[in-house]
């Protein structure tokens, strides 16, 4: 009877302890995936109650852009809307020095005149199955090394068998730390043809000091149209124009693909973060700004041929610096603290649960004492993303990796992912050799000055040579530029690619064994342990929480709600929405100087505009980058506006929700429709979206 009493006096202890920890989230936060909606909470908070049609119709209405945003059906002919930021690289892509569209904008005045994007993918999300089972199956009883080995091997073969069965592009995604794992398969659309995009000055109104800021008066919208077989697609799921837009107060929904958020990091990671990653990281990005930044002052073609490049660097800039200013703030640290020390008790006071999960935070702290050595490492022996160096050591990897069979392949190179990587590497547009070598060299420089003139991959790279002796021989003589080339080797297989003396992919060959055992280290030594301990921690908060929680952001489709209001801000309040009479008030107030000039048509046209019509606006939904060209709808599922960004207040977001200060910025539908009638003579495209 003693015994039997103890045991009832212990879970009685835990069942205080997780209602003490257990605050029902009230505020407007969380990315929701589409399977664990926050149903209960809305009907709760706001009467709303979707219904299965509803939330399945706006699921097939939104899609993923793969150039790191997103977008959504918004007319029957497979007319797309997103931001102009969004398809910024595409619009790089496509220019000419006769024709710069991210200068100039872009108008297709006839469907004949809508442009072929060069190398952007489109995916819908069409089905969704927990396959946690199979891939914690795979794992069991398996030391952390194995068991990582383990879980990519079950995953390739789901994605395999999906995408053999199928068709679909099938990615099993991570959730909850480990605690879930899902497979998601996409509709994958690849003949995507630009329709409209508004000019780089009015898309990013403001410029970098206005970036993360609100009140803002930007236009960031562009519209893209999905064809197959030659012919626009019938979307029979889209959603329908709203030309009045949102009001203050009103609920709204942002439907889109945050790309990632660290909320479920422990402690000893985010101490690391802090302490290790993002100053490096910071640091890293100024040096690759300050060699665009030259680049372009070198010329008018160099700055049209870097622009895209230098407003995405900025943006990263600006956002990282506000993540890691969130870490430096001792309240937010505490906050985390002491919701991680309330989890930890929680588990801990459970004898079973301590048993299974307890031990999980102390192996992650002892992983990251190893992290700094091998982070340096993994970050710094590497090649800049989108070079021809990259490209070559894709293909080198390509050829070694179709020897292998599916199961044993790096990720990016496994069956269900080939058609994309080789639309990718066929892609038609420019590639620039002269902004490629300077990249080349800022990245040698910075290996050797933070890996040191030792370190093999340095001794590698460099050989003896300068970073800028070194990169010049590599770029010099390369045919990687010439789609055709890089096309050919795709056809020829791995044997026309090892066959090939290009310098540029004999440079590939040397590094690429040095990459793979940095990859293999870091994985054994760090990732291995984070991996197996997060699912600890991930089935944990299960065993406390059950899924009253929303997973960490995974650039896959989530749903989030919120209401259209203001906030505190500078000594008074920022209103809810914004107008074009404050668009023009900026600009004028600055004498239309840069960054707060306007196009000439704003100009040209002012008086034929009502002023009053709202531009932006700003609410409590809960995003991050990623989010970028989701749409925002009301309880009708009506398009009311386009997430273009968050404030700054709302940067610390990849952390810990702010619903204080932090909010998401929108276009307003209104303000779209009557710039595309009265400033752009769209009206083919107004029309479209209006359903006229």
């Amino acid at each position: 009877m003693k015994q039997k009493g103890m045991k009832s006096f212990s879970l009685s202890i835990v069942l205080i302890i997780c209602l003490l920890i257990y605050t029902p989230l009230i505020a407007d936060e969380g990315m929701w995936t589409f399977d664990n909606l926050p149903l209960k909470l809305l009907k709760e908070k706001y009467g709303f109650e979707p219904s299965q049609e509803w939330i399945e119709h706006v699921r097939l209405s939104c899609v993923r852009i793969n150039d790191g945003g997103s977008g959504s059906f918004v007319s029957p002919n497979g007319l797309v809307m997103t931001n102009q930021h969004v398809m910024r690289g595409q619009l790089q892509k496509l220019s000419t020095p006769e024709n710069d569209y991210v200068k100039n904008g872009f108008y297709a005045n006839s469907p004949a005149d809508e442009l072929k994007c060069p190398d952007v993918e489109l995916n819908v999300l069409v089905s969704m199955d927990n396959v946690s089972e199979q891939v914690h199956n795979a794992a069991k009883n398996l030391n952390d090394q194995e068991g990582l080995k383990a879980r990519a091997a079950e995953i390739s073969k789901i994605q395999k068998e999906s995408f053999d069965s199928t068709g679909l592009r099938s990615d099993v995604i991570t959730l909850y730390q480990g605690g879930e794992y899902w497979l998601y398969r996409y509709k994958k659309y690849t003949d995507i043809r630009l329709v409209f995009a508004a000019e780089q000055q009015i898309a990013f109104y403001g410029g970098y000091l206005d970036n993360f800021t609100y009140p803002r008066y930007e236009l960031d919208m562009a519209l893209v149209r999905v064809y197959e077989n030659g012919k626009p697609i019938e979307s029979k799921h889209f959603l329908k124009w709203n030309s009045k837009g949102a009001v203050e107060g009103e609920l709204v929904f942002v439907v889109g693909n945050p790309g990632s958020t660290d909320r479920m990091m422990t402690m000893a990671q985010l101490e690391t973060q802090r302490e290790i990653v993002l100053p490096m990281i910071l640091k890293s990005i100024k040096r690759r700004l300050n060699v665009l930044k030259n680049y372009a002052a070198s010329g008018s073609e160099q700055a049209r041929q870097v622009v895209a490049a230098i407003a995405g660097t900025e943006n990263g800039l600006k956002s990282i610096t506000g993540e890691y200013n969130g870490l430096l703030d001792k309240d937010l640290m505490k906050q985390k603290q002491d919701d991680e020390n309330k989890f930890r008790t929680a588990v801990n006071a459970n004898a079973e649960w301590k048993k299974t999960y307890g031990s999980a935070w102390n192996d992650i702290a002892k992983a990251q004492k190893k992290y700094e050595e091998y982070f340096k490492i993994q970050r710094f022996r590497s090649v800049p993303n989108g070079s021809m160096a990259n490209m070559a050591l894709r293909l080198v990897r390509y050829a070694s990796e179709l020897t292998k069979a599916d199961a044993d392949r790096m990720n990016g190179y496994h069956d269900a992912q080939l058609e994309s990587f080789k639309r990718s590497l066929q892609s038609t547009a420019p590639v620039y050799p002269e902004l490629d070598e300077k990249l080349l060299i800022n990245a040698f420089e910075e290996s050797l000055e933070l890996l040191g003139p030792k370190d093999l991959f340095v001794k590698t790279i460099l050989n003896g040579r300068t970073p800028a002796e070194a990169a010049s021989e590599i770029v010099n003589g390369t045919k990687l530029n010439d789609r055709d080339f890089r096309k050919s080797l795709i056809e020829g297989g791995p044997a026309a690619i090892d066959a090939s003396n290009d310098p540029m992919l004999v440079f590939a060959r040397k590094i690429d064994p040095i990459l793979r055992e940095s990859g293999t280290s870091f994985r054994d030594q760090i990732a291995s342990v984070e991996v197996a301990s997060g699912e600890k921690i991930g089935k944990a908060r299960f065993a406390v929480y059950g899924k009253s929680m929303y997973p960490d952001a995974t650039f896959t489709l989530r749903f989030a709600f919120g209401t259209v209001k203001g906030y505190p801000s500078n000594g008074t309040l920022a209103a809810p929405i914004t107008t074009y009479y404050g668009l023009y008030d900026r600009a004028l107030g600055f004498g239309l100087k840069e960054p707060f000039h306007l196009p000439a048509r704003y100009m040209e046209r002012k008086d034929k505009l009502d002023l009053s019509t709202p531009s932006n606006f700003a609410t409590t939904c809960d995003i991050i980058g990623g989010n970028s060209g989701s749409p925002v709808i009301n309880r009708n599922g009506e398009v009311v506006g386009l997430i273009h960004d968050g404030n700054m207040e709302g940067l610390v977001g990849n952390f810990i929700y702010n619903d204080e200060t932090g909010r998401a910025v929108s276009d307003h539908s209104a303000g779209m429709i009557m710039a595309l009638r009265k400033l752009y003579d769209a009206d083919r495209i107004a029309n479209e979206l209006e359903g006229k």
